[in-house]
Parts: C-alpha cells; structure tokens; sequence
C-alpha cells in the first residue's frame, strides 16, 4: 500500500500562547514517532500547496473569509474565539492545512497514492461556515469532500470523526447534504456540547457517556457507523483524526487506548476497499498528551499500511 504523509512547515509555526494544549510539539511528537519506527521509510512526503479562496467559499461565509485575513495580526495574538487564536503565521498555517486536506485527496484520486494522512494544524472540525471555533479556522476535511464532490464529481463521501468532541463544525456545513455521510463519535456531555439530539439523513451522532472504553466504542461503532456506511457505499472515506479520546489525555474523560484507533481504522480501510477503490484520507484533528498522540497516530498509519 502506499501512504501519503501531506504536510507543511508552516503548521509548525502557529501558536496561541505556551500554554495552549494546541502546541506544534503535537506535529514534532509525530515526527520523531515516524522517524523511530520506521514508518518514515514507508510514506511519501508531499508539501502541501496553499487552499485558495474559491475552495474556502464551497464551505464558508464570506465575510468570515474576509474576517480571518483582516484579522491575521503582524505580531502578537488577536484571538477570535475564547479557544482559538491567531499569531503572525496562523493565517499561512490554515490555509496550508486545508491545502494538504484537498492534496491528499488529489493524491488517492489521480491513484498516486492509496491513502493520505495530513498531520496538520490548525485543525478543522469545529470551524463552522460562519466561524472560528475550537482551536480551528477553516473546515479542513469538509473543504476536502467539497473538492471530490465538485473537482472529482464523486457522488458520496464519507466522513468518520473519531475525536473526544462533536465535529459540530464539520456537521454545520455538510448538514442535508445527502451526498456526504457524516458519522462521529464523541463524549457526551462535553464540549462544544452539540450532537446528541440532531435529526438529519445525512448525519450520525454517537456520544458517549464520560468514561466509556474501547468495548463500548467498538460496540457504537459496530451497531451504528459501519452499518450506515456499508449501505452509504463512499466514493471516498475522509477521517477527522482525533486521538484525544485516549485514556491518557487527560482534557477528556474517555478510555481509549492505541488498539481501537487500529481497530478502527482497519475496519475503515476493509470499507474503502469495498467501494471506494481503497481512498482514505485521513486528517488530525485533537490528541494533547503527546506519547498518548504518537503511539495512537502510529497504530492508525500502521492499520492503513496493513501493518500488525
């Protein structure tokens, strides 16, 4: 198999302050992981280009556009949420985040590689069409269906958002569009504090009570995702990657441990082989303890290779 690792530097130079838990050490604990495994050895490494704007407006107001670039500061912070911050390289940042979203799904389209994984930040789930929110700026992985949708004319994609909080932003802007399944999994109650009583076609909430562990997430995930997406048959299967559900990060209160992301990712990869010609792309979203984040981003790079 090959796996695409789409990435750019500048992901590494946005910060909110040192004692954010959106750090670039999260990108730097990736990096020495893929060197110590040995992974580095089986990935190819692309640069990520830029998003234009046409791409950002397929997902997002335009005032809102226009607000971000207005408000990319020359030095300091200006922040523009409570959580979410932006420092003289955040604006470079995203949109070389959502670049490498739409890059990796380039790569599997065009058959150069069979999945991509684009570590990078900001990340993407919580940014609503109107809005920053929850460390993110723009929507990465909703800009990305958006692209096969409308460049690749794919009828269904899919997305599996796997992170400790509700994609409520990936959910906003792909709401009712019965072309996109959206599927996630998140404690509940928690932060943003959303998804547990939506009602939409297109749309699959599972939360999950505080404390729950790999059993009860493979249950969820067993009875309500992968039915779902078994008769959706995706084109193309994007994934939110979020691994702050670990038993280890303590900013939430679930307990999963490196198996279950390989489980389900395994599970992901036997889905995209059935009907989307084994496409994955795969995109970071949260994960703050940064052994808890390597170690699981290893098991989820492991599982789309094959690797035991």
């Amino acid at each position: 198999m090959t796996l695409a690792i789409v990435t750019h530097a500048s992901c590494k130079l946005h910060e909110m302050g040192a004692s954010h838990p959106e750090q670039p050490a999260r990108l730097d604990s990736i990096d020495d992981m893929l060197a110590r495994s040995g992974l580095a050895e089986s990935v190819q490494r692309h640069e990520a280009p830029a998003i234009d704007r046409e791409q950002l407006l397929a997902v997002h107001d335009p005032r809102y556009i226009e607000l971000v670039y207005q408000a990319s500061p020359d030095e300091g912070l200006v922040w523009l949420d409570g959580d979410t911050a932006m420092n003289p390289h955040s604006l470079d940042a995203a949109e070389h985040a959502a670049g490498a979203a739409v890059m990796g799904v380039d790569l599997v389209m065009q058959g150069k590689a069979n999945q991509a994984f684009c570590p990078v930040r900001p990340p993407g789930h919580h940014a609503v069409g109107r809005g920053a929110m929850g460390f993110c700026l723009f929507s990465n992985v909703a800009i990305a269906a958006h692209h096969a949708l409308d460049h690749w004319q794919l009828e269904r994609v899919a997305i599996v958002d796997f992170d400790v909080h509700h994609g409520n932003g990936t959910e906003d802007i792909v709401s009712g569009d019965d072309r996109i399944l959206f599927c996630s999994s998140f404690q509940h109650p928690f932060y943003p504090g959303t998804g547990a009583d939506t009602n939409v076609s297109n749309i699959v909430n599972m939360p999950l009570p505080a404390g729950t562990d790999g059993a009860g997430f493979r249950q969820v995930m067993t009875e309500r995702c992968l039915p779902r997406l078994r008769e959706f048959e995706p084109q193309l299967i994007l994934v939110s990657a979020g691994f702050d559900a670990h038993r280890d990060d303590h900013l939430a209160m679930l307990n999963l441990v490196e198996a279950d992301y390989a489980w389900i990712t395994r599970e992901l990869v036997r889905l995209a082989a059935d009907s989307a010609g084994g496409r994955i792309v795969s995109c970071l979203e949260g994960g703050y303890n940064l052994q808890a984040l390597a170690s699981s981003v290893e098991a989820h790079l492991g599982a789309l290779l094959e690797r035991d």
